[in-house]
């Protein structure tokens, strides 16, 4: 009887579901080298030790708006680990690695959802070769950020990530907050699409706290998992409907807002999205002025944000493959990698300069 009823009932709008590999089976499959665990772990206790005032360099997350494209990708990589290395002295560079793209409407979902940009959704797939592009750039020594989206995703590869952000649509969302209560970086809220900051402030105190909640276990099993609570959340300014909020007088406003709940005032200014009316060009401006802002004695700005490529703009995914240009994003529209390499060697000297005087 039950088999009967059960089809009236369940699952009416499901075409289809297929089975995927589980956490385990895909870490079996492309196991962390010592290389690359070094440099998570490394890079993890850097960024707390950023945001406790140990470390007195700021933390930069840049790279592509969306991964696309592995050999770019992997070109992206080897050229920001030279950069990262220059610059060590005053930042602490985390490449921006994001395989998950949330969407207003419909459009491309990522790399991780269609690898191979025509729809089919092969999940499996875009596990392997995102799990398999993460190890390789650790392995050069550089360590990856990325936006945790999808709840289950975190199980596949948040071992290879070294710093977490929930975006301004996610924020404000109970399961998302639960998730960043048990992840292993240290997490950055966005403020609110509107540009409210009460979203990410509530999400940095929710988080921050043990949660009950159900998850995925690393055999794939549905599980109850308890968290412990994460105590680095910390707020990323990316500006709102209302314009932009990285100027001086918001970055304090913010601040004054996490003190008034006991939270520590860390700050992360995204130059892109709102904070640059969503025009690349804008983001050495906007990058420029936080940069200015931390040199005239700014203690709560801990870093920025950037969305950069090989080359600059963006290009529309049309069905033609063969079409797309090289190192240029097909999500956010990105600067350059000689605008990103003179922007950052040129903040470099200004902190140094900044540094020299205070000493």
């Amino acid at each position: 009887m039950s088999e009967q009823i059960t089809p009236l009932l369940h699952n009416l709008n499901i075409s289809m579901q297929t089975r995927l590999l589980s956490p385990r089976e895909l870490a079996e499959e492309y196991p962390v080298s010592n290389q690359a665990t070094q440099t998570i772990l490394n890079a993890r206790q850097t960024v707390r030790d950023i945001l406790d005032r140990k470390d007195k360099r700021k933390i930069l997350i840049l790279g592509p708006c969306s991964i696309h494209d592995t050999t770019a990708a992997i070109e992206y990589a080897q050229r920001l680990k030279k950069l990262a290395d220059q610059v060590a002295e005053t930042f602490y560079i985390i490449m921006r690695v994001y395989f998950e793209k949330p969407r207003t409407t419909v459009g491309w979902k990522g790399l991780i959802n269609d690898p191979d940009l025509n729809d089919t959704f092969d999940i499996a797939k875009g596990l392997r070769i995102a799990r398999k592009l993460m190890i390789d750039i650790n392995e050069l020594g550089l360590p990856i950020g990325t936006e945790a989206l999808d709840p289950i995703s975190p199980q596949y590869i948040g071992d290879l990530v070294s710093w977490t952000a929930i975006g301004a649509r996610t924020a404000e969302s109970q399961t998302h907050r639960e998730m960043s209560s048990g992840l292993s970086t240290a997490v950055g809220f966005k403020n609110g699409t509107d540009g409210s900051l009460a979203v990410a402030i509530n999400a940095i105190e929710s988080a921050a706290n043990a949660h009950s909640f159900l998850g995925i276990d690393s055999d794939g099993r549905i599980a109850i998992t308890r968290s412990r609570g994460n105590p680095y959340g910390h707020v990323v300014l990316r500006g709102g409907n209302q314009g932009p909020n990285y100027d001086s007088v918001n970055v304090t406003l913010c601040a004054q807002e996490l003190k008034n709940k006991n939270l520590p005032a860390n700050l992360i200014i995204d130059c892109s999205h709102a904070n640059s009316s969503k025009d690349p060009q804008r983001q050495p401006l906007v990058f420029q002025n936080v940069i200015q802002q931390i040199a005239d004695g700014n203690e709560y700005i801990i870093g920025a944000m950037l969305e950069s490529h090989l080359n600059a703009g963006n290009q529309n995914l049309g069905t033609n493959l063969d079409e797309l240009r090289y190192g240029v994003s097909i999500t956010d529209g990105c600067i350059d990698w000689q605008t990103t390499e003179n922007l950052l060697l040129e903040s470099h000297k200004t902190l140094q300069k900044s540094h020299e005087k205070s000493s």
